[in-house]
């Protein structure tokens, strides 16, 4: 992939303006109402019915008539995914100890698992960790290696085994101070070179309270569709940034209403295959007590988790949470 000359500094200056009308008609957020939605029918709706009820109906991709994947229940066609993202946490002995807890903990098999230590300790927990689990980094360079000091190349990662890359985080979004177009960029690359995505998105609080939520994760999207080749090695996580370490958790209803509108905009703008193929999963102060609520809703794919991804036994615990979308034959 070419990439640009431009300097860093232009790169990292902020988001262009783009116009959300051009790839988000009739959504500005979750305060607007239902009935101006594109698919909302044209008969009456109870007024005491709830919001969640209102875009359920409105955007399911395909409503009837669809089977459910062997005896789970789930939106889309791809495997439960769990993503555990340890950030800058850890020591050695402490990576030691978290690691021999996920190897002797038992996980459902019907789940791709990754996790993702600092960049330091990649190669002590990929000679560690039992294969059942696959390794991502948690970020990666623009593109090819050279004179860009502290970064690290999606070459070097591969060569220590990654499987999987974070892009476009919460954290290095808006303390690092990433843009849509950066990371898009990244993304590209990343899987140019064969490494999986896990595509972060998500709202901050004040844009959810202004009723931007579906405006701004759409943009965010789009910068991911106008950079990448394909959609074959991505994996979408919603992560709203008010709900992100601060102990506070979207509602399962919260949390579906928006996995439900990115897969409906993946439809419109990209195609109802990658629509139902890509895994689009929650991120935002998940742990063992509130997986299994999450993990019933059928657009959510599965978790990428943070504090509680560096407690074995809790980890464990969510990865296995995907036994709550089990239905009967």
């Amino acid at each position: 992939m070419a990439v640009t000359s431009t300097s860093l500094a232009s790169q990292l200056s902020g988001p262009k303006s783009i116009s959300s009308a051009s790839f988000a008609p009739n959504f500005s957020g979750l305060r607007r109402s239902c009935s101006k939605l594109d698919y909302f029918n044209s008969q009456s709706v109870s007024s005491t019915q709830s919001f969640f009820d209102h875009v359920h109906s409105s955007l399911r991709i395909s409503s009837s008539g669809k089977a459910c994947r062997g005896v789970i229940a789930m939106a889309g066609s791809g495997k439960f995914f769990v993503g555990g993202n340890w950030k800058c946490n850890g020591t050695k002995d402490s990576i030691s100890k978290l690691v021999s807890d996920l190897n002797s903990s038992k996980l459902e098999p019907d789940v791709d698992v990754v996790v993702a230590p600092p960049f330091v300790y990649i190669d002590q927990v990929k000679n560690s960790i039992t294969d059942r689990i696959e390794i991502s980094a948690q970020n990666s360079w623009v593109g090819k290696g050279g004179a860009f000091t502290g970064e690290i190349s999606v070459e070097q990662l591969k060569d220590l085994g990654c499987k999987w890359v974070i892009l476009g985080h919460s954290e290095r979004r808006h303390v690092i101070g990433e843009n849509d177009e950066f990371i898009g960029k990244k993304a590209a690359y990343a899987l140019s070179q064969g490494v999986g995505v896990i595509a972060c998105i998500g709202e901050l609080l004040q844009e959810r309270e202004a009723g931007k939520t579906f405006d701004v994760c759409f943009q965010q999207l789009k910068a991911y569709a106008d950079a990448v080749p394909s959609w074959d090695n991505i994996v979408i996580a919603y992560e709203p940034v008010w709900a992100i370490g601060t102990g506070k958790v979207a509602t399962p209803e919260q949390a579906q209403e928006v996995h439900v509108a990115v897969r409906d905009w993946l439809k419109k703008n990209v195609s109802a295959e990658v629509a139902s193929r890509t895994r689009i999963i929650y991120g935002g102060s998940v742990n063992g007590g509130n997986c299994s609520e999450l993990a019933k809703k059928e657009d959510i794919d599965g978790f990428l988790v943070g504090g509680a991804s560096l407690k074995g036994p809790e980890f464990a615990v969510i990865v296995n949470s995907v036994t709550s979308k089990k239905v009967a034959a």
